[in-house]
């Protein structure tokens, strides 16, 4: 990709439609949640100014705190863009669009295209992620719904309340063909984004269980709930576990490709809490170098489910493990 030393600031494209050309620094590539912590900062940013809310600073009408939290988060990864593909000074043009999704949450799309494609700044049509996406680019796909909480100091229980300044009316609809809302319910009943025998896969070993205490020192953001991109740490550290068991060096995780992944989000958790994370992998008869990990995560004390992953990978693109003496 293009390689730069400045980024130009937001331009406002129309009324749901932001653009920005993104010269990627430290903070947002690697092997780990970085990328997708910043794709969600961007998905504030849009629709605080699609909405015409301080999405930082959003109160309920009585007062309480309300947080616009991350439902559900899918990445698409591409041929040059994927979630860890991205290196320092690596020019992006980011396109981010907020669709209104009821009175309690929006849907927001994005788009990371390598610079050098010199993309028009048009509005970013549904039909190009759902159903045309650009072979090269990275899109992202957010269902935000505002919550808060029931009782302060706790994280059991966050109520649906959206923001009396909350505007929405003037968004785009998300045509129903391609609203989340059916998938995200079926993961949320079944603990997965998969049938019991899914079409096309076929297993490709034992499932893998391990416990995962939280980390007050890195997993909770600044309103004390558990931080959405920590969820995506999470469960890379039991897919690590489940690598390391098939003899997987940790190099040739960190070159991982990651061509879909989705995240349903359905429950936080207070400080000390330990959470059971069971990874199932399927492996595609049509291109076996893709491999699925269908991984849920549970309360260890009570069973409650608290999230969902599926994350699709190109194991062949991370490369053969270096021998070792």
């Amino acid at each position: 990709m293009n390689r730069s030393t400045t980024a130009q600031p937001v331009r406002v494209i129309d009324d749901s439609t932001l653009s920005r050309h993104v010269v990627v620094a430290p903070g947002m590539c690697g092997g780990g949640s970085l990328v997708f912590g910043r794709i969600g900062d961007w998905t504030w940013e849009a629709v605080a100014a699609a909405c015409h809310t301080n999405v930082h600073a959003a109160r309920t009408s009585e007062g309480e705190p309300a947080y616009l939290s991350f439902y559900y988060f899918h990445v698409r990864g591409g041929d040059v863009v994927h979630p860890h593909g991205l290196a320092f000074g690596d020019e992006l043009q980011v396109s981010s669009r907020v669709f209104q999704f009821g009175s309690q949450g929006v849907i927001t799309l994005h788009r990371l295209a390598p610079a050098r494609l010199g993309l028009d700044d048009a509005p970013l049509a549904p039909e190009e992620l759902y159903e045309r996406p650009h072979p090269d680019c990275l899109y992202a796909e957010n269902f935000n719904r505002w919550i808060s909480r029931d009782r302060q100091g706790s994280n059991q229980r966050l109520s649906q309340v959206a923001p009396p300044d909350f505007s929405y009316g003037g968004l785009p609809r998300l045509p129903n063909a391609h609203s989340p809302r059916t998938l995200v319910g079926r993961a949320r009943e079944a603990g997965s984004f998969y049938s019991a025998e899914p079409p096309g896969l076929v297993t490709a070993g034992p499932d893998h269980t391990s416990e995962y205490a939280l980390d007050v020192a890195r997993d909770l953001n600044g309103a004390g709930l558990v931080y959405f991109a920590s969820y995506f740490s999470i469960f890379d550290t039991a897919l690590l576990r489940v690598w390391r068991s098939l003899g997987r060096g940790d190099a040739r995780f960190l070159r991982r490709k990651v061509v879909d992944q989705k995240v349903g989000y359905f429950g936080n958790a207070d400080p000390g809490a330990v959470f059971t994370i069971t990874v199932r992998r399927w492996r595609s008869t049509a291109r076996p170098r893709i491999e699925i990990a269908d991984m849920a995560m549970r309360d260890s004390g009570t069973g409650r489910l608290l999230a969902v992953a599926g994350i699709e990978i190109d194991v062949d693109a991370s490369g053969a493990d270096a021998p070792t003496s």
